[in-house]
């Protein structure tokens, strides 16, 4: 098939409606997927983004789901479906966040989830949410490793749904919004590895992801030097994103809230709800072409594949995290 890039701009602008979500996260190996979730509610309170559910896709530390369901708590949306991995293939196997400390705070943080194993498996969640929307109209959103997006893709027909993962996806799915593939795009054509593409065994799923994966496809690379979390200081004290912040940044790099960290995620979640917008930019149409041993490399080919890439805008990393602090420490 031949993409048509001169009517795909118009075609994947900026939503006027609110952008319905799926999150998918390996939450606890960094806290920007903490930042993250709060900006995507910061979006849904302005009516931007509807998240219709949350997936932790990573099982070797198995409480994140605790922290996601704990995260919508605290923003005044407990009903959020959350779903999680019922193994342990993929994920970081170093509990960076303190997970398993705050997820098992059920009196602090109120969230009923504590163990992965206590949340809905997610291909069943991931099935479930997409069968009850309208067709094209679902941006699915990874910000950590995307093996529960492949567990989806491979998964097949059942009491949900009579459509196997591929035919649910093509159906459904408006498009994949990937945080991968960092420095993919590189005038040298160099490979490169990326944290959620291809380390903790995640590669081979991520391979069958980008050459089967039945719609578009846009890989993020922006927020390595926009520095958030700062503005957390100043929230309540019983905010779980300033906690997991605050025990990341000093479990990891001993390093305070004021220090801050890097805004992969964040950055990525503003791609999905407001597009370029005035920090990043689609630099195309092209293709990744994925080496499970070298690593993955970004072609500029337009027309030939339903894949873009996205990077940010020079010059604008302090103007970038002063927009996205101001979206996390409203609370």
């Amino acid at each position: 098939m031949v993409y048509n890039v001169g009517c795909r701009r118009a075609e994947v602008g900026k939503d006027t409606d609110a952008v319905k979500i799926i999150f998918d996260t390996d939450m606890g190996s960094d806290c920007d997927d903490v930042g993250a979730l709060s900006l995507l509610h910061s979006y849904a309170d302005r009516g931007m983004a509807e998240i219709l559910g949350c997936v932790y896709s990573s099982g070797k530390v198995p409480y994140g789901a605790g922290i996601v369901e704990a995260i919508n708590i605290y923003h005044g949306r407990p009903d959020i479906p959350v779903g999680a991995v019922h193994d342990t293939i993929v994920g970081d196997p170093v509990d960076k966040m303190s997970a398993e400390k705050l997820a098992k705070d059920t009196a602090a943080f109120q969230n009923r989830i504590v163990h992965n194993l206590d949340a809905v498996e997610q291909t069943k969640l991931n099935r479930q949410l997409l069968f009850g929307q309208e067709d094209k109209s679902v941006v699915y959103v990874t910000v950590g490793h995307p093996k529960g997006l492949y567990d989806l893709l491979v998964s097949g027909p059942d009491d949900i749904s009579n459509l196997n993962g591929y035919e649910l996806i093509e159906k459904k799915v408006k498009r994949w919004v990937a945080l991968g593939a960092l420095g993919a795009n590189n005038n040298q054509q160099q490979y490169r590895k990326d944290w959620n593409f291809f380390f903790n065994k995640t590669a081979p799923f991520t391979k069958y992801l980008v050459d089967n994966f039945p719609g578009e496809i846009h890989f993020v690379d922006a927020g390595n030097d926009v520095m958030t979390g700062k503005s957390l200081i100043n929230t309540h004290a019983g905010n779980i994103v300033r906690t997991a912040y605050r025990d990341w940044l000093w479990n990891v790099e001993k390093k305070s809230l004021e220090d801050q960290r890097p805004s992969w995620d964040l950055a990525t979640v503003y791609y999905a709800v407001e597009w370029e917008g005035a920090f990043l930019r689609n630099v195309g149409n092209g293709w990744l072409e994925f080496n499970i041993e070298n690593g993955c490399r970004w072609h500029r080919e337009s027309g030939k594949s339903n894949q873009f890439f996205v990077v940010q805008r020079e010059g604008i990393n302090n103007l970038f995290a002063h927009y996205l602090n101001g979206k996390i420490g409203i609370r």
